[in-house]
């Protein structure tokens, strides 16, 4: 399956620790968060990768670049063509598409429409987090609900908030710390089918513009995951998952276990 990756935001909030650096390029363990996520598809079959750019599209660029990526001839002006070849011989199709500076994740979907055309399912990731979610297991869930439109992974919130619970008169009746508290977060892994496409209104959003209209009509699946999984939105994500790394205790690092066999991976995704 294609994976759509959103690579043109700002990243304001990890600005003290990036620099001028896109946020997908910040490197946790000397391996960046777009290498990564992509080695976390890769992993599992996924090779063929588009890149929505915005923000520090020149960088994201060079990055493949200095990778060894090898640049092919395109007709199109605002995207370009690379294939990678990794360790053990396989290869990375990459399509590097400008999207705009300022464009919003839903806008920057629909600008890549005709390079999922086809796709009977689409992957699709905000490119800033990381996660062990065993991902067959999300594809099989859409693929046993041909009804569903969109998958989003349900995870728990990694940041150290307490919830308040209280009544009509303000008496706090329970404080809940973030692991233990009945709250689930958008996790940013994302499974898509093209008529997604029919629910992207010209000027909207993903999340906050077409997904609403999902969920009214019963068409957008939610797909718990309790295991490992932390955004990298901030200077303290980052020191958090520097520290994982540094003890060995990597979960994400999923690429590093022997890979799933063709077969497995059919079995898996369409049980």
């Amino acid at each position: 399956m294609k994976v759509v990756l959103f690579c043109g935001g700002f990243g304001m909030r990890m600005r003290g620790a990036s620099g001028n650096l896109p946020k997908p390029l910040v490197s946790v363990g000397g391996i960046s968060l777009l290498d990564s996520i992509m080695r976390y598809y890769a992993h599992y079959g996924h090779t063929d990768f588009v890149l929505c750019l915005g923000y520090g599209a020149e960088a994201i660029t060079e990055h493949f670049r200095r990778m060894g990526g090898e640049f092919l001839p395109t007709l199109s002006p605002e995207m370009q063509a690379v294939r990678l070849r990794q360790d053990g011989g396989t290869w990375w199709n990459v399509a590097l598409v400008d999207t705009g500076l300022r464009t919003s994740i839903g806008q920057r979907l629909r600008l890549v429409e005709r390079y999922v055309e086809g796709e009977e399912l689409f992957l699709a990731n905000y490119a800033d987090g990381v996660t062990d979610l065993r991902l067959p297991e999300v594809i099989a869930a859409m693929s046993a609900r041909p009804a569903m439109v969109a998958a989003m992974t349900a995870v728990r919130p990694s940041q150290s908030f307490h919830y308040l619970r209280y009544g009509r008169d303000g008496a706090v009746s329970a404080i809940d710390d973030s692991p233990t508290a009945d709250l689930r977060i958008n996790g940013g892994f994302f499974v898509f089918r093209q008529a997604i496409f029919r629910y992207l209104e010209d000027g909207e959003d993903l999340v906050d513009g077409s997904f609403p209209r999902l969920v009214d009509e019963g068409r957008l699946l939610a797909y718990a995951h309790d295991g490992f999984w932390r955004a990298c939105d901030t200077p303290k994500d980052l020191e958090v998952l520097e520290a994982a790394h540094a003890a060995g205790n990597a979960q994400w690092e999923v690429w590093r276990d022997a890979p799933l066999a063709p077969a497995a991976l059919l079995q898996t995704s369409y049980r």
